[in-house]
């Protein structure tokens, strides 16, 4: 079955990567060729980032690295607009399209044939003596860590509120199944597949407490409590907000869902990982 061809069309590119914005100016000249109605310009200008709340477009296509896409993830989800991405960055786990190889995927986009991938965010809600202080949306992960002093924290994990266990460690990482390549990764947890809708629960070098990854069953909540000072907390890596003593985070399934454009088989997500393990293990055998 063909799927929908998009006809309203927004491109963006990030301004601190080099060549992003040029790449995605080419993009939406080239597609404003094909007839389509486009706008281009930088995914962080305001006016754009309005245009795209109000419903404007049927599609965003970004240009930069991973942070990139989850910030157009983040703009986009509330709104079920489509993100397609291509990769200025170093990893680039989240994209299908290499560089160079925009213009073949745009025809194929063009053609219909691609398709939707659906992957799960979190939402995290910060409480502190009962009251809500805020509520965030992740695409990868909420993070409660130590903050600038060089011990660990100590927090209480429970799950759909039965108690879990209580890691002393350097911070404990709330992931999704697209987080699980991020900072879930580098701490030693496991590899989701994309589109399954569990929560990873992965502890950040723990003292003498438990160390394995826990993947939770699809739906489960988490509420992890600090039970000390000097802790932190940061969705998707931006900036912190400080945590004190009894702070609770509860983290869950969210409301929306990012949808990103693909091609071809699923098989894409394994092959981009194994080129990225290959070309670190090359990397580091020099």
């Amino acid at each position: 079955m063909t799927a929908t061809i998009p006809q309203h069309i927004v491109v963006t590119g990030h301004p601190k990567l080099p060549d992003a914005l040029q790449e995605a100016e080419a993009i939406a000249t080239y597609l404003e060729q094909k007839g389509l109605e486009v706008c281009c310009g930088s995914l962080y200008d305001v006016d754009l980032r309005k245009r795209v709340h109000a419903g404007e477009f049927d599609l965003l296509v970004t240009v930069g690295g991973d942070g990139t896409m989850l910030r157009a993830g983040n703009l986009c989800a509330p709104h079920n607009l489509p993100v397609l991405g291509f990769n200025k960055g170093r990893l680039g786990f989240l994209y299908q399209a290499d560089q160079g190889s925009w213009e073949k995927m745009i025809d194929l986009l063009l053609a219909g044939d691609y398709w939707v991938e659906n992957r799960m965010m979190l939402r995290a809600d910060l409480l502190r003596a009962g009251e809500v202080l805020g509520t965030w949306q992740a695409v990868n992960d909420v993070v409660v860590a130590r903050g600038q002093y060089l011990r660990p924290i100590h927090v209480r994990a429970s799950v759909d509120g039965q108690h879990l266990t209580t890691y002393v460690a350097d911070g404990l990482i709330t992931a999704t199944a697209t987080g699980s390549t991020a900072y879930a990764l580098a701490a030693g947890g496991p590899i989701l597949p994309p589109e399954v809708r569990n929560i990873l629960l992965v502890p950040i070098a723990p003292h003498l407490s438990v160390d394995r990854a826990v993947v939770l069953s699809e739906g489960a909540a988490v509420s992890i409590t600090v039970l000390s000072d000097n802790a932190i907390l940061s969705v998707d890596g931006q900036s912190p907000s400080g945590l004190v003593e009894d702070d609770r985070v509860d983290v869950r399934a969210g409301e929306n869902t990012v949808k990103f454009i693909r091609f071809g088989d699923p098989g894409y997500f394994y092959r981009n990982l194994t080129a990225h393990m290959n070309q670190n293990m090359i990397g580091s055998s020099r």
